[in-house]
């Protein structure tokens, strides 16, 4: 009975919450909508300056219209929710001429698998080593890993990424290959080119993680139930992993969901960097170009991963803290 009526207060739950996300993307949809068109400049200017470059002219007026331009904001965005809400169209890029949606799916599995690795890398570190460090208080090996934690959190990620890059080509004649490998066509030869730019893009969260794993277990190994497993005669090990571990790992899983939009900003300047053509470069070259709608487009896609990333970890907390009831 117990279990039936904790399983439908987690469906209200889930419900309310996914209600809720409706108005919260609305509002997301309004803002990465306007933001790029208030910027300074815009692609109107970029095209005119570029055909007179050429020795040509283009009509500015004539060239607002054919894109769409020439309405008013508001006028602008209800034709582009109304293309997303009635056909799922982010409409066409205005550099590329091709559908917004076709080249963020292009682009998308690589930022993807890119996030995938930097959070499974980070997780792989963090958690042993803080649960370690936690477990070995005040000793060498704790001093280390607080030492390595500090480092991965104090080192900017583009610098060091452009110091492996250029010392590697200097030493060894290393530099990251032009196009991405397929993990379909070369599982192995894929992930020995991803593997770098994760590690790189998951350092910050893994010295994030470790450093909050280790805070976490502290509090954890000096709770009542703890001595109490202690007392009747189990061994270290298993303290640690099975009654230690799972409640230590909520407030990590919290960072986890905050540091997602670092995660995507981190795969800017790693993308570009190691020439992988995923979501993050293509942002960057719609924001050179001025690209309104690829922008509004990415940033939305961006901002649904995030949203509904955070309700699994909200539901997630149901599962790793029996004290939590939703109701």
């Amino acid at each position: 009975m117990l279990w039936l009526l904790s399983g439908v207060g987690m469906s209200n739950y889930i419900i309310r919450r996914m209600l809720l996300i409706i108005p919260t993307l609305f509002l997301i949809s309004i803002v990465v909508f306007v933001i790029i068109r208030v910027m300074p400049g815009g692609i109107v200017d970029t095209l005119v300056q570029e055909a007179a470059m050429r020795g040509g002219s283009l009509d500015r007026q004539a060239l607002e219209r054919s894109l769409g331009l020439d309405a008013p904001v508001y006028i602008q965005y209800g034709r582009w929710i109304r293309d997303l809400l009635l056909h799922g169209s982010l409409g066409d890029s205005l550099n590329a001429g091709l559908p917004v949606t076709e080249i963020i799916l292009s682009r998308m599995w690589v930022t993807a698998e890119l996030g995938f690795l930097a959070i499974a890398a980070s997780l792989l570190l963090g958690l042993p080593i803080g649960a370690y460090s936690a477990f070995r208080q005040d000793t060498v090996g704790d001093y280390i890993a607080r030492s390595f934690a500090i480092i991965f959190l104090a080192v900017p990620t583009f610098w060091l990424a452009t110091m492996i890059i250029l010392y590697s080509s200097i030493w060894w004649g290393w530099l990251p290959p032009l196009e991405v490998i397929p993990f379909t066509d070369d599982p192995l030869g894929n992930l020995k080119q991803f593997i770098l730019p994760s590690l790189l893009t998951g350092m910050f969260m893994s010295g994030v993680c470790m450093r909050m794993t280790r805070t976490m277990m502290l509090e954890v190994l000096r709770q009542d139930y703890i001595r109490t497993a202690y007392a009747k005669g189990l061994s270290g090990g298993p303290v640690l992993i099975r009654h230690a571990m799972k409640n230590a790992f909520i407030p990590v899983i919290t960072i986890i969901g905050m540091e997602l939009p670092m995660l995507v900003g981190g795969s800017v300047v790693v993308e570009q960097l190691f020439t992988l053509p995923g979501m993050g470069r293509l942002l960057l070259e719609a924001l050179v170009d001025k690209d309104y709608t690829l922008v509004s487009g990415i940033n939305l896609v961006i901002a649904v991963v995030i949203v509904f990333a955070n309700l699994l970890v909200d539901i997630s907390y149901a599962y790793l803290d029996p004290r939590v009831r939703y109701r």
